[in-house]
């Protein structure tokens, strides 16, 4: 196996962490079992706009982030390796174990969907030709949205558009396409307003056979992305990154890890059964603090998170350097 280094793309971490940060809150109140409502058939008020402005929205980020991770380990793997697709397939089947075990804690998580999809549908498609791949991707998103809503369902189509972006080298020249990120945003924003506001006007018994929220998420999720895409461009995004990027370079462990935290702080905070939102962004935002200075922390003497590097020893099927003295590294994304 060759040695020599695929450098990680910072903006892609960064939307990671920021993904994970966005994911903290929603999951807090599904794993501590909160109230949704206030009497029946009325949502609590406060729960109501957190939905509307996290929920649906950064699974979707987390979903295409996790498709584009797949595509470049495919092309690092077609480097590599003489059967790029039992790579992934390797690396697919330890993500799955880790869901298992994920799945005890926490019966909402999403490693284990994740990697039965990346089996059942990214392996088969990955040798279409890219248009294809394009438009599949585009009817399992958009088209499962509006038809059958949304969750784990659009994750094959965002997988897809994620493997897709990296045919089109779109993860590896992001760079040099500021204009094309601002265009999608000045489209994005205002037609999440628009979603966002069907959506909150949408009476609550009425969300589970509606599309709003599935319609109101996808859009939310392609404007906070390019926004956020857009701010790493300015004189904030540097801080903004050396923020992010660290948790990002670690999704697997703090996903993972974030559902202890949770469970600690709920228990502590009471949070099952109450609506205490407001204690709900306190913990997410503690515990989001919590894991940047961790992995910020972590990266000064490890190339990799704990569960990355797991996973990646048993993807490339062989021992891999986790210091960061090491000479080396066999990289592949998350």
């Amino acid at each position: 196996m060759q040695s020599d280094v695929h450098a990680r793309i910072p903006e892609l971490d960064a939307a990671r962490g920021f993904a994970l940060c966005g994911l903290l809150v929603v999951e807090t109140w599904q794993i501590t079992d909160m109230s949704a409502t206030i009497a029946p058939g009325v949502m609590d008020p406060t729960r109501h706009l957190l939905s509307v402005v996290f929920e649906g929205r950064f699974l979707p980020i987390f979903a295409f982030l996790f498709g584009i991770g797949f595509g470049l380990l495919l092309d690092q793997a077609a480097e590599r390796a003489a059967r790029p697709r039992l790579v992934l397939a390797r690396q697919l089947a330890a993500l799955a174990v880790v869901g298992l075990i994920h799945h005890w804690f926490q019966p909402d998580e999403v490693l284990l969907p994740y990697a039965v999809v990346g089996l059942v549908i990214v392996l088969p498609s990955a040798g279409l030709p890219r248009w294809t791949l394009l438009t599949l991707g585009l009817l399992g998103t958009a088209g499962v949205a509006a038809l059958l809503g949304g969750g784990l369902g659009l994750a094959p189509g965002l997988f897809l558009l994620g493997l897709v972006a990296v045919r089109f080298r779109l993860p590896q020249t992001l760079n040099e396409r500021t204009w094309q990120i601002a265009l999608i945003f000045v489209i994005a924003a205002p037609l999440a307003v628009l979603t966002t506001t069907w959506e909150y006007r949408v009476p609550y018994l009425d969300l589970l056979g509606s599309s709003a929220p599935a319609v109101a998420g996808l859009t939310g999720a392609l404007a906070y992305l390019t926004g956020l895409l857009l701010l790493l461009r300015t004189p904030a995004g540097r801080p903004v990154t050396e923020m992010l990027a660290p948790m990002g370079r670690m999704t697997l462990t703090n996903y993972v890890f974030a559902t202890g935290l949770i469970l600690f702080a709920g228990e502590r905070l009471h949070l099952s059964g109450s609506t205490d939102y407001g204690a709900v962004l306190l913990s997410a935002a503690g515990i989001a603090v919590i894991q940047m200075a961790v992995s910020l922390l972590w990266s000064y003497w490890f190339r990799h998170g704990p569960l990355e590097w797991i996973v990646y020893c048993v993807t490339w099927w062989e021992w891999i350097p986790i210091r960061v003295t090491a000479k080396g590294e066999f990289y592949s994304e998350l």
